[in-house]
C-alpha cells in the first residue's frame, strides 16, 4: 500500500471518530437539557453508523482529499425539538455550541498526548516531526521510525478537528453556527434564513475556502507553537 493511501486512510478515520463525536456531543447535550429526542434515536453513541451522510460525510469529504482542497464535511444533523428544552433559545445555542465545542476539546487532547510523547516516549520527537512534516506535504522515508503512526493520527486530529471546529461555526444552514444566529433573528428575517438552505451553504463552500483559512491558520498555528515549544 502507497504512502499516499495510507496518510489518506489516517485521515478518513479521524474524520468519522471526529464526526461522531460531534454528533453524540449535540445528542448528549440536548438530552441532559430536557430534549431526549436524539437520544431515543440512538444518537447518543460514537457508533459512526448512526451519524454518517453519504453526501455530506464521504462525496464531500472525499472531494476534498483528492482535490488538494479543505477536509470537511457534515454529518446527519442531530435532531431537536425545541419546544422540550427548559430555557428555549438558551438551550439550543447551547446544543448547537457542544458540536463544535467538542472537536475544539479533541484538538486539545491530541496536543496534550503529543506533548506526552514528546518528552516521554522514546523517539516521540522524531515521530513528532515526521508527522508535521508529512501533513505539510513534505516526503520523507519514515521506515525505522516506530511511532509514526500514533504520531500521524494524532496532528491529524489536531488538523482536522480545529478545521471541523472552525467551520462548523460559520453562520450559514445547515451549519451549528447558523442555529445560533437564528435564535437572535426577528421572526421574518429568520424564515428568509432558513430558506438560504444548503445552497448558499454550497456556494460558500466552492467560494468560501479563504474565510475559513482567515480563523483556520491562526488557530492551527498557536497549536503548532505551543506543540513546539513545550
Amino acid at each position: 500500500m502507497s504512502p499516499d493511501v495510507v496518510l489518506i486512510l489516517f485521515q478518513v478515520l479521524v474524520l468519522v471518530f471526529a464526526f461522531s463525536v460531534h454528533e453524540s456531543a449535540h445528542a448528549y447535550t440536548a438530552m441532559r437539557l430536557g430534549d431526549p429526542t436524539a437520544y431515543m434515536l440512538g444518537r447518543v453513541t460514537l457508533n459512526p453508523v448512526k451519524h454518517l451522510d453519504p453526501f455530506g460525510s464521504v462525496i464531500v469529504p472525499l472531494i476534498g482529499l483528492f482535490t488538494g482542497g479543505w477536509l470537511i464535511g457534515w454529518a446527519k444533523p442531530c435532531p431537536v425539538t425545541p419546544r422540550n428544552f427548559r430555557h428555549i433559545r438558551r438551550d439550543e445555542i447551547l446544543t448547537a455550541l457542544a458540536g463544535p465545542a467538542s472537536n475544539l476539546a479533541m484538538a486539545a487532547l491530541a496536543l496534550l498526548l503529543l506533548v506526552i510523547m514528546k518528552h516521554f516516549v522514546p523517539g516521540g520527537m522524531v515521530a513528532i516531526a515526521a508527522a508535521m512534516a508529512m501533513a505539510d506535504h513534505v516526503a520523507l522515508d519514515v521506515t525505522g521510525i516506530t511511532l509514526f503512526p500514533v504520531a500521524m493520527l494524532l496532528y491529524y486530529g489536531i488538523l482536522i478537528n480545529l478545521l471541523l471546529f472552525v467551520f462548523n461555526l460559520i453562520p450559514l444552514p445547515p451549519l451549528d453556527g447558523s442555529h445560533v444566529l437564528r435564535q437572535f433573528l426577528p421572526p421574518g428575517l429568520d424564515q428568509a434564513y432558513s430558506r438560504i438552505g444548503i445552497w448558499g451553504f454550497l456556494l460558500f463552500f466552492i467560494l468560501g475556502g479563504r474565510v475559513i483559512g482567515i480563523f483556520y491558520n491562526p488557530l492551527l498555528n498557536a497549536f503548532d507553537r505551543v506543540l513546539a515549544t513545550l
